[in-house]
C-alpha cells in the first residue's frame, strides 16, 4: 500500500470518524472502501493496454524513455 495525505473539512472529518466508529474499522479502511465504491460505480474502463503486458523485468519504469523509444511508440 501507498501512503497519501488528504485534507478534509471539519464536518467531513467528523462524519468519517463517526462512520469508522460505527463500522468498527480504521478511518483508512473506510476511505479505501469509499474510493473502491466510487470507482466501481463509475464503470469507466482503464486506458487501453493497462495491465495487458508483462515484461518480467523489475526496472522497466527506470528505463521508460528508452523502452518507448525502442518500441517506436507514438510514431506513425
Amino acid at each position: 500500500m501507498h501512503r497519501r495525505t488528504i485534507y478534509l473539512d471539519r464536518d467531513l472529518e467528523v462524519r468519517l470518524k463517526l462512520e469508522a466508529m460505527r463500522r468498527k474499522k480504521p478511518v483508512a479502511a473506510v476511505i479505501r472502501d469509499a474510493l473502491r465504491s466510487y470507482f466501481n460505480d463509475r464503470h469507466e474502463k482503464l486506458p487501453p493496454g493497462v495491465g495487458a503486458f508483462r515484461s518480467n523485468r523489475k526496472k522497466t519504469a527506470e528505463r521508460a524513455e528508452k523502452v518507448l523509444r525502442d518500441s517506436r511508440f507514438g510514431e506513425d
